[in-house]
């Protein structure tokens, strides 16, 4: 199990882009249509399932809402800093 980071870890280390909520992290990415947010659910879906780290995520129109945190661990941990920045690297 990760350990929780501290506030100022979290706030030093979240990725641009991405804000707190509590105990997650979050981040809406937008695109130009309906199916490339689907592509982009299912391509970050596949790198979650790589990391055995499964985020809440949102599909909408022209939008993906995606929630990130360590349930086993009660809140925010390495492991979503670091799957935040490979879904980043995703939808660039």
């Amino acid at each position: 199990m990760s350990d929780v980071l501290s506030d100022d870890e979290i706030e030093a280390k979240l990725p641009d882009g991405w804000s707190r909520a509590g105990d997650e992290i979050v981040r809406t990415f937008e695109f130009d249509s309906y199916l490339e947010g689907v592509g982009f659910a299912a391509g970050a879906g596949g790198l979650a399932e790589e990391a055995f780290h499964h985020p809440e995520m949102t599909i909408g129109w022209r939008e993906v809402e995606v929630r990130l945190t360590t349930h086993d661990a009660g809140g925010i941990t390495r492991k979503d800093i670091d799957l935040a920045g490979r879904f980043d690297g995703l939808a660039d």
